[in-house]
């Protein structure tokens, strides 16, 4: 990217999205400090790989180092498929998980050691309002542009490559996850006391974005087809079907186009959409699967 178009794009990014970043950065830290790793449970995804990391190293490799040196290797590869924005706002996010972590664990006065200050050692509270939480704080980053996990960059990025969904690479990463930490302490208690974590978790963000494993199916009726299409195309580098349309009441010809998006594009979609022709309509429905002779 030429630096005049990298400054373009940095000036596209919303401020109001980093407050809301930040916000999601403290909540995911108070769910998982607070509640998950205090009782030896574990978070789904990199967070999770990340406190099992943090167990069998020496006391100097904190959370927040380890969220820090697996999340954003994973968001800076994802930057050419999701886009600058996307990426700047992901690392942004993991930055606030991990410094509200570490602020909670080494600096408030506040003990995490041993058990939850809240919960104390119910591992059964402490799996379901860790998961509650955790996943309110990764369903807001991914609302406001960004995510809290590299692990589902890197199943946008694999997950059609192997035939599956993201929803399914994500899972096989957790299960893959618990087994191994399950063989490693010579307990299944904990691991299975932590999937409880994530489904609670997976569900808060099914809520608050509409959809975790699926594809978003976007329809766009407008008038101004060819203008929109340079737009997703050029923002998205991917294929769109145009579709010829007439407008019931207006009785005018209209073009509807069909694309396939993440869940992560919803936003910026919507925005160039809108900013080319403000009377367009859309609509957006999940995708269970995608075909395409294209393995790209």
């Amino acid at each position: 990217m030429k630096k005049t178009d990298f400054l373009s794009e940095l000036k596209k990014l919303d401020p109001k999205n980093f407050i809301f970043l930040a916000i999601a950065g403290l909540i995911n830290a108070f769910g998982v400090t607070v509640f998950i790793s205090p009782v030896g449970l574990y978070d789904s995804g990199i967070s999770g790989t990340s406190i099992f990391a943090e167990q069998l190293t020496p006391a100097a490799f904190s959370l927040s180092f380890f969220l820090l040196i697996l999340n954003i290797p994973l968001f800076l590869i994802g930057y050419k498929r999701q886009g600058l924005g996307f990426t700047v706002y992901a690392c942004f996010a993991v930055i606030c998980y991990s410094f509200f972590a570490w602020l909670i664990t080494d600096v408030l006065p506040v003990d995490v050691s041993a058990a939850s200050p809240l919960a104390e050692t119910d591992l059964f509270l402490c799996a379901l309002f860790g998961g509650v939480i955790s996943g309110i704080g990764s369903g807001l980053a991914i609302r406001f542009g960004g995510a809290m996990d590299g692990i589902e960059v890197l199943a946008v990025i694999f997950a059609k490559k192997l035939g599956i969904t993201v929803g399914t690479f994500v899972m096989g990463y957790n299960i893959l996850l618990y087994i191994i930490i399950g063989v490693v302490n010579g307990s299944w208690i904990l691991p299975l006391y932590s999937i409880v974590t994530y489904a609670a978790a997976i569900k808060v963000v099914d809520f608050i974005v509409e959809g975790l494993d699926r594809g978003k199916a976007a329809f766009i009726v407008t008038e101004k087809g060819s203008d929109i299409c340079a737009e997703l195309s050029e923002e998205f580098k991917c294929g769109i079907t145009i579709l010829k349309a007439h407008g019931f009441y207006s009785d005018t010809e209209k073009q509807m186009l069909y694309i396939v998006i993440n869940r992560f594009q919803i936003r910026r979609l919507k925005e160039l959409v809108h900013t080319t022709d403000p009377l367009a309509y859309i609509t957006i429905n999940d995708v269970a699967d995608v075909f395409s002779a294209n393995s790209d």
